[in-house]
């Protein structure tokens, strides 16, 4: 029986053959998952509806099962329209997860277009598809080591 929250059997498998390094992108519903996987990634959809589930659920329950070295958020470009109203909301949520999980791993903002290169990466073994309806609200997570 597992203690952790995480109980999907094939995001367990794929997280325990992943190593140091490797990235977890937790995409919402308007990321073009199917089509930026990297050569090693699987794609899990959960999106059932619009709304369920959400990349705060997801990032929430990873947390409790893996080690995190890096936390980053897709930054918005300066010539997108949603640039000037600061951080997406959602943010804030996600540091508070990151925060109620006693990771003191900063959540930083990466650029759009570095972010879908780190994606396609060979490191990227795992895309969860949420159905997330929150602007700007994907997640790349870099393993870390057990200590």
């Amino acid at each position: 029986m597992l203690k952790h929250t995480l109980l999907h059997p094939e995001i367990s498998a794929i997280l325990a053959r992943a190593g140091h390094h490797a990235k977890v992108l937790i995409a919402d519903g308007n990321y073009p998952a199917s089509t930026t996987l990297g050569p090693n990634a699987t794609l899990v959809s959960l999106n059932l509806r619009p709304g369920v589930v959400t990349v705060s659920q997801v990032l929430e329950t990873l947390l409790t099962a893996i080690p995190v070295d890096a936390i980053n958020t897709m930054g918005i470009p300066a010539d997108d329209p949603y640039a000037q109203q600061g951080d997406p909301p959602v943010w804030a949520d996600y540091r508070r997860i990151i925060t109620a999980a006693g990771s003191s791993v900063a959540m930083e903002p990466i650029s759009k277009w570095d972010f879908y290169k780190a994606v396609q990466s060979p490191d990227h073994v795992l895309t969860i598809q949420t159905a997330d309806q929150a602007l700007w609200a994907n997640v790349l997570l870099t393993l870390g080591c057990r200590v």
